[in-house]
Parts: C-alpha cells; structure tokens; sequence
C-alpha cells in the first residue's frame, strides 16, 4: 500500500535551509565540481554545521510525539530536496542521521532546482538558501522562502516551536498590497479594507501551511483535554504593518480558513524588529526585504519573494 502523504505536513528542505554550507560552497565556487566531490567525500563523516532553519525542523519534527505512531504514521513529514547528485549528498543524509533528525525521504537532482516536485509531494512549504530557486517557485506558484542569514533562535532547555508570519504577501495574496502600493495613500487603504471587512482575502503562498499547522494545534487542543497537565507546545503569531481598521479583515479571512493566530501584532508602521526580539520565534515569514533587513538581525527570518512588493521594476 502507497505510503499516504495527503494528511500530513510536508515541509521540503534544501541542505542550505537546514545545514550551514558556507565552507562546502566556498570549494566549490573557488575549486569547480570536482574538487568539491573529493572535498565531500573526505568529510563524509564530519557533520555539517547546523543552519538558519534547524532549530525550526527538528521542534517541528518533534510534534510527532503527539501521534499514537510516530514512526510509521507522523503528522509532520520532512523530504529533502537537493541539487546535488546522491553521491555528494551523502554527506548531508549523514549529519541528517548524526543530529537525529527523523528525515528519510530524499531527492537528489545534480544541478537541477527540485521544486517542481512540491505538487507531487503534498509540499506545503518549501525551503531553501537559493534566492533563484526560490523565486522561481514562486513563479510557478509554489509555496517556497528563501532562509536568509539572520540570527538563530534554539532554547535548548524545551521543545516549543514559536511561527511567526506577516499576513499580506504571505498568509493572504497581494491584492491590498496592490491598493497601497498604487496610491501610496493609508487612508486609501484602509478604506479599502473598511470596504471588504466582509470578503475574505484570497489564499497567499503560505496559507496551506498555515492550514496543516493549525491541524496540529488542534491535535493538541484534544490532548489537553485528555492530560490537564499537557503544555501546548506550538505556538503561532501574526506580525503585521496593518493597524485598526485594517486588522478586522485579517482577522476575518483567517477564521473563513478554520485558522487562528495564538498572538497578533498590528503595529501600524511600528518596526517588527522590536516585538520580533522579544517574541523570539523560531522562524519568521515575510514578503518585504526592508521588514526583513532589521528583522533577520534577531530571529531566523525567511523571505517569500511573493507579489507587488517584489516586482522587477
């Protein structure tokens, strides 16, 4: 029988969403392939450092707990999905299995972007450190981020997985974007919002994400119920530029989707970098570079290349 990937999270990763390359990457730009396949193959059994979004996998992988078999029927499925050949990407199965993260599932595509395997796959997000790569799903409408160097985030002391998202150009489509970038005006904006209050936006690149990851806390919603003492451990916060009257639409479109947001923050022009420290999450979501510039200094921060606000002039 087929294994089953419809009523899972399937997050696809390149190795450098996962795991730092910067030293593999330098011999191979400086020394070409081959040098960087003897190079592989002599530190096959040397671990890659860990990278940006890390922390953010293993606690997700971790939510696995929550299933009655984590093994064989896990809620939460991680593939990669490299650009190496299987011989090169060895070395990254390898440190897979040295930091214990449950990823058994591979694709390895020399030198080809392996994103449009997303569909096939049931992917609801993917990640990688490729700024083409990623831009190019997003051309296809593929729910892909670029991992930024930013600042990691790891507690090590406890297992919570903190999500932080932007909503425009990101849970929900461009289409009020659209209206601000055209007038320039937040007056305008907000009457168009005030106008819509009722019509839920249309879905982002990251909407089914949010879809799958909300299935999870309600998992956990049902476990409190059996064991008072359980501590949830997901938790997801919505970190926007809109501010009252605008953040009753938002609110609305992600109840129409079954959805909540254990945290919201409408900061109306405040800088996202100062809640952003404090909140801490593992991962932050969002479309614009000059939210993501400060934002990257303090958190593990990812870049969805979606929308008006990253059209080629």
């Amino acid at each position: 029988m087929p294994y089953d990937l419809e009523n899972r999270l399937v997050i696809g990763v390149a190795s450098s969403a996962v795991f730092d390359l910067s030293e593999s990457d330098t011999v191979f730009r400086s020394k070409g392939e081959e040098e960087y396949r003897s190079y592989q193959e002599e530190h096959l059994d040397e671990p890659l450092p860990k990278g940006i979004a890390f922390s953010f996998i293993k606690r997700l992988l971790s939510l696995n707990d929550l299933s009655t078999d984590p093994v064989g029927d896990p809620m939460v499925e991680v593939v990669l999905l490299s650009k190496n050949d299987p011989d090169t990407g060895l070395r990254v199965m390898k440190s897979i299995e040295h930091y214990s993260l449950y990823i058994t599932r591979a694709i390895f595509m020399q030198g080809r972007a392996p994103y449009e395997f997303i569909p096939a796959l049931n992917i609801a997000l993917f990640l990688s450190g490729s700024k083409p790569d990623v831009a190019e799903a997003i051309e296809k409408s593929l729910p892909a981020g670029q991992v930024l160097e930013s600042k990691i985030v790891d507690d090590e002391q406890d297992n919570d997985l903190r999500i932080a998202f932007d909503f425009d150009g990101v849970l929900a489509d461009d289409e009020s974007e659209a209206v601000m970038k055209s007038t320039n005006d937040l007056s305008q904006f907000h009457a168009h919002e005030v106008r819509n209050v009722m019509e839920p936006h249309n879905p982002g690149p990251l909407k089914e994400f949010l879809v799958r990851i909300a299935r999870i806390q309600s998992v956990e919603e049902d476990r409190k119920k059996e064991d008072p003492q359980y501590r949830n451990r997901l938790r997801v916060s919505l970190v926007t530029a809109r501010n009252a009257p605008s953040h009753e639409r938002a609110l609305r479109t992600l109840k129409s989707w079954g959805v909540m947001a254990n945290d919201a923050f409408f900061l109306g022009g405040i800088e996202k970098r100062r809640v952003l420290q404090i909140l801490r999450p593992h991962i932050y979501f969002d479309d614009q570079s000059s939210h993501l510039e400060p934002a990257s200094s303090v958190v593990p921060s990812v870049h969805i290349p979606f929308g008006v606000s990253n059209a080629k002039s």
